[in-house]
């Protein structure tokens, strides 16, 4: 559920019309509601409240600050996957013991400055990255906090540029080797075991592939008492899908009926990285039509979002809702919704039916609350966009449009030019 709705024909951002936000900020903008953000959260702090947990906000699908706090205040971790992530979940406050870091590919500089930080636990994606940890701990003189990231290879039935738990990827460490590399990490001197870590995929529509990932994750837990090494935090990951089109996904609710009673009598802390769930249908992307051009066989609406705004219909040919910021009485036509990159793969819908729409007015690009604005980039030099939250009758700027002069910053011509 969000609140971007319609009243009397106009599109609302919880209590403020859109076009109110257009006017004072322009556009293209991303536009995040507070309320929905924070229902969102609380769906998983309600649903588990039950169990000791703890619900880390995966920054990579949305990593404004505002956002961060507003997850921090109500009690949320992060998931982050680089430095630059650690660096922003302390500043808007989140606490160094409700981080967790994954990531195939962590640097020396970053784990310096993650066990600096004294973050909850590293998700391991491999022997070498074990050993360069216990080699960087050791100097520092602490322990490395840390769980394996496992690979149950389940499908997640998701598309495969999001699936993450089979075999073929690159994440995480088959199931089947698990306990040796557990056996490894206790000989280790400065690696200190707390948990387990899944994730399959993002996206996911059906609770099935999860449950099964989750069977065989506490299956191995079992296996690793057994040899006398005990789990304290089993990290399930995120992955639970949004609706862009007509999908049902499930409820966190829905998750919790099949998950708790799992997890019945163990003394595990539960963590979740929930990303797209929390922030995807949160947020929209208001965009100005350009031009309408007819092409040979098709029309063309031409607006000033592009691919470099929004890269998920470029990179995955996935689907985002488009409707008109005011109604009007117009019919509707098929056209593709194209942005101003010089790209063929610049769109934001093919052959798409919209409402029929005249150069001037604006257009609402839904369900973009997650992986837009973390994703884009300067692509043709184009500064970066807004971004605005609104609570109630309220919102305010949380990130300015770039300047040309600050798409430049760092630059240098060397004297030999």
């Amino acid at each position: 559920m969000h609140l971007f709705q319609y009243k009397n024909g106009e599109l609302y951002a919880e209590d403020v019309p859109v076009r109110d936000i257009i006017s004072e900020v322009g556009t293209p903008v991303y536009i995040y509601s507070h309320d929905t953000l924070l229902r969102h959260l609380m769906a998983y702090e309600d649903a588990f409240r039950s169990i000791p947990h703890i619900t880390c906000f995966a920054l990579k699908s949305n990593s404004n600050a505002a956002v961060i706090k507003l997850m921090a205040k109500h009690g949320g971790g992060a998931d982050i996957v680089s430095g630059g992530e650690l660096f922003r979940a302390l500043r808007a406050g989140v606490p160094p013991g409700k981080i967790v870091y994954a990531g195939v590919g962590k640097t020396e500089e970053e784990i310096r400055y993650a066990l600096k930080s004294k973050v909850l636990m590293f998700n391991v994606e491999s022997e070498d990255e074990l050993k360069e940890l216990d080699r960087i701990a050791g100097g520092m003189r602490v322990k490395a906090p840390i769980a394996f990231r496992i690979n149950p290879d389940i499908d997640p039935l998701t598309h495969p540029y999001i699936s993450t738990g089979l075999k073929k990827y690159k994440f995480g460490i088959p199931i089947e080797d698990a306990v040796e590399y557990y056996k490894l990490a206790r000989r280790l001197r400065n690696i200190d075991i707390l948990g387990i870590h899944k994730h399959i995929g993002s996206q996911l529509t059906k609770i099935s592939p999860f449950v099964d990932a989750l069977k065989k994750i506490l299956a191995l837990i079992d296996k690793l008492s057994k040899q006398g090494i005990p789990i304290s935090y089993l990290d399930i990951g995120g992955g639970i899908g949004i609706t862009y089109k007509d999908e049902a996904p499930p409820h966190p609710s829905q998750l919790a009926q099949k998950v708790l009673p799992m997890l019945k009598g163990r003394q595990l802390t539960i963590v979740f990285e929930p990303g797209r769930s929390i922030a995807g249908n949160a947020g929209i992307l208001a965009t100005k039509v350009l031009y309408l051009k007819n092409g040979h066989k098709k029309q063309f609406v031409i607006v000033d979002a592009g691919m470099n705004d929004l890269m998920r219909p470029s990179l995955y040919d996935s689907y985002h809702h488009i409707q008109p910021v005011v109604k009007g009485r117009r019919g509707a036509i098929v056209a593709d919704v194209v942005g101003p990159v010089c790209e063929s793969g610049d769109f934001l819908a093919k052959g798409r039916e919209i409402p029929a729409i005249k150069r001037g007015e604006y257009l609402a690009v839904m369900s973009a609350g997650a992986y837009g604005f973390t994703m884009s980039s300067n692509y043709n030099s184009r500064p970066k966009i807004a971004e605005v939250m609104v609570k109630g009758k309220q919102f305010a700027l949380v990130r300015k449009r770039e300047t040309y002069s600050e798409i430049i910053k760092g630059e240098a011509i060397p004297d030999f030019i």
